[in-house]
């Protein structure tokens, strides 16, 4: 696979009680960054094995052996570097969404780069660095909405 070649990414919009659950993670400039849960698509593996795989990786919420109750894809989203970054990235971005019911007491991380995780109010997406930035989107995106490519969206 060539450098440049696209990196598929799933990830999924966990709603619980009106709220979002997000990882965070440390860029190695110290810089906080926030993003679904989720990861890259492996080769041979299904967009959702994929996503069944990084959830319980990330959050241990869904056990590989239950049904996970998602729904979508409901976006998609391209992250492009541009041309002048010292490292050329091009991410492609599948998400699917889930309800989280019960309590999120039980989220914990075996993924080394998740530095932990929050349940956002969607009043709260504008005050935070999100990757790929689709605050917008979150904030107006219903269940049952139509699936939507967000087009070209790139934070450094």
């Amino acid at each position: 696979m060539s450098v440049d070649a696209p990196r598929i990414r799933v990830s999924a919009i966990l709603r619980w009680r009106d709220r979002l659950l997000l990882l965070r993670h440390e860029k190695p400039d110290g810089a906080e960054v926030w993003l679904l849960p989720g990861g890259g698509v492996q080769l041979g593996e299904s967009l959702l094995a994929a996503l069944r795989r990084e959830l319980w990786e990330e959050t241990g919420l869904f056990p590989p052996d239950v049904e996970l109750p998602l729904e979508g894809p409901v976006a998609l989203v391209d992250s492009i570097a541009p041309v002048s970054s010292p490292r050329r990235k091009h991410v492609l971005h599948i998400l699917f969404a889930a309800d989280v019911s019960g309590s999120l007491e039980g989220v914990a991380s075996a993924d080394a780069a998740v530095g932990g995780h929050r349940a956002f109010a969607l009043s709260e997406l504008d005050g935070i660095t999100l990757h790929p930035p689709i605050q917008r989107f979150l904030q107006r995106w219903r269940p049952g909405d139509p699936a939507v490519y967000l087009g070209e969206l790139w934070v450094p």
